[in-house]
């Protein structure tokens, strides 16, 4: 590799992004191998690929944050090492990752202001607030600079993220999965303005996604990896989802199979419509962070043998229902029944209830990052036989099961012993999955449970999900991917300003009027 070559300080607009047999090895793996790429200025380019195909490889390398072992990579034809993410910003190159870099005890003004990575001594704050005001104005996202990520939903945090780097004027925005909790339309939104941004000449875009959608009408390209190597480059107006799912999955893929996880579920099971509910929710009331009410007197069945999808914009009251569905969050009004029993989220409810859940962000909300996967899968069990006897931890058997999950569910890890922190996005959520899974379930309470993720995952996810249903469990399925709501559910019905304002089934649903409601229209 070369020196680096610093960068002319008055270099702006769109850059052109070359990788040449560029290859990556994590010891005797070779995540990446001789990957060469071209990505034109002012285009969005679109990074297709499964979980572990070398998409994160690829652009944390030119994002500075690894270091490739072979290959070169260009910017306006000029080889350069990125040696650290303060050279890749110097180069005008910015990134939004897929797990989100907030710094949680700050507001979004200052989250805002620390991107920048200068901030001074002192800040004339009325200045300041006036310039990031202006900003936001540009854009088409609105959020309380008060606020602060902790109290956002997690679409609102996707799109700080976003801002932060839209702030910065790069010549290079990386997006990872960006519009994963987003709803359709705020997709659309969010697309639409950043190939604005790629179009009026200001900045290139690579954008990593599993939606073909997406890749057909916004981007200009598209790369798809498949086990670290590149293997299909086209213009999108030459290529079709179909030769897409091809190059992704092998042979005889479709990108209905690539796209909708229901294509694996089995035939539904008509849902008994006298039965008693399994969850029963009633007037339930929640504060917000800031204290404010984010749940109001909401009420909601879900009968066995049922998956109810709740629809919603980011910041509607979803990720506070949840919590305080689970435990996470008190309840200041309700009462919540599980199988005619109340049900007040302790261990020992959810173990003779059978109640189980799937959170958003399983890392931050289901795990601990630094035990083991073996730990993480015992957490719920950990001081029950078979994993223990007598008061004494058998730690043996916690790590017996644990390869038997790993096999039975896939998860790529260096071992039962590895911490579930080095683990991928996906294979963390299977790990969890696992867990979460075992036994006899009454409610599974899922939370945007494919976030992040591939399609291979996705369609593992909901197979399981549907599974849950056939044995006779009701499903919460809260989401803000209406495709995911409307493949996978029975009834939907749709939250707004905590409330629950529309039901529908799922069968005979208008996506539009869903929209309407979920935007406030009703």
């Amino acid at each position: 590799m070369i020196a680096p070559v610093t960068p002319h300080p008055r270099a702006q607009g769109a850059l052109a992004l070359d990788t040449l047999e560029l290859t990556k090895r994590f010891g005797d793996f070779t995540a990446m191998d001789r990957v060469s790429m071209q990505v034109a200025p002012g285009s969005v380019h679109a990074l297709l690929g499964e979980n572990g195909a070398g998409k994160s490889t690829l652009v944390k390398c030119v994002a500075g944050f690894q270091r490739p072992e072979d290959g070169s990579i260009l910017i306006d034809g000029r080889e350069q090492t990125i040696a650290n993410p303060v050279v890749a910003r110097q180069l005008g190159i910015g990134m939004v990752y897929q797990h989100f870099t907030l710094a949680p005890g700050m507001t979004v003004a200052e989250n805002l202001l620390l991107a920048g990575g200068q901030v001074p001594t002192l800040i004339d704050w009325k200045a300041r607030r006036a310039e990031l005001q202006a900003f936001l104005a540009t854009t088409p996202f609105r959020l309380d600079l008060d606020a602060r990520p902790s109290q956002l939903a997690a679409g609102e945090k996707q799109k700080l993220e976003l801002l932060k780097q839209l702030y910065l004027k790069p010549r290079l925005l990386i997006l990872d999965e960006p519009t994963s909790v987003l709803t359709p339309q705020e997709a659309d939104e969010v697309l639409g303005h950043v190939r604005a941004f790629a179009q009026s000449g200001q900045c290139t875009v690579l954008i990593i996604t599993h939606k073909f959608r997406e890749v057909m009408a916004y981007a200009d390209a598209v790369t798809v990896l498949r086990r670290g190597r590149a293997v299909h480059h086209a213009a999108v107006r030459d290529t079709d989802p179909t030769r897409l799912a091809q190059a992704m999955m092998g042979a005889g893929a479709t990108p209905q199979e690539a796209e909708d996880g229901a294509s694996a579920a089995a035939p539904r099971t008509p849902v008994v419509a006298a039965a008693a509910p399994a969850l029963d929710v009633e007037s339930l009331s929640a504060p917000g962070d800031r204290g404010t009410p984010a749940v109001q007197s909401l009420s909601l069945q879900v009968r066995p043998g049922e998956i109810l999808g709740v629809a919603g914009v980011s910041g509607n009251g979803q990720r506070e229902l949840v919590e305080a569905l689970v435990g996470q969050r008190p309840r200041s009004a309700g009462r919540v029944r599980v199988g005619g029993q109340p049900y007040r989220a302790s261990r020992a409810d959810n173990r003779r209830l059978r109640v189980r859940s799937l959170p958003e962000e399983p890392l931050r909300n289901a795990c601990v990052a630094g035990l083991s996967v073996a730990e993480n899968m015992a957490l719920r069990d950990f001081d029950q036989p078979p994993l223990a006897a007598g008061g004494v931890l058998r730690f043996g058997r916690w790590r017996a099961r644990a390869r038997q999950w790993i096999a039975e569910y896939g998860i790529k890890t260096r071992g039962e012993r590895a911490p579930i922190g080095s683990l991928s996005g996906g294979n963390v959520q299977r790990a969890v999955l696992a867990r979460e899974l075992a036994g006899d379930i009454q409610v599974l309470i899922a939370a945007n449970p494919v976030f992040g993720l591939d399609f291979a995952a996705v369609a593992e996810i909901h197979a399981r999900i549907v599974q849950v249903r056939e044995r006779g469990g009701a499903v919460l399925l809260v989401s803000e991917d209406l495709d995911e709501l409307l493949a996978l559910s029975d009834r939907i019905v749709v939250m707004s300003e905590g409330r629950i304002v529309y039901e529908t089934p799922a069968a005979s649903a208008d996506r539009h009027v869903l929209g309407a409601h979920m935007g406030g229209g009703h």
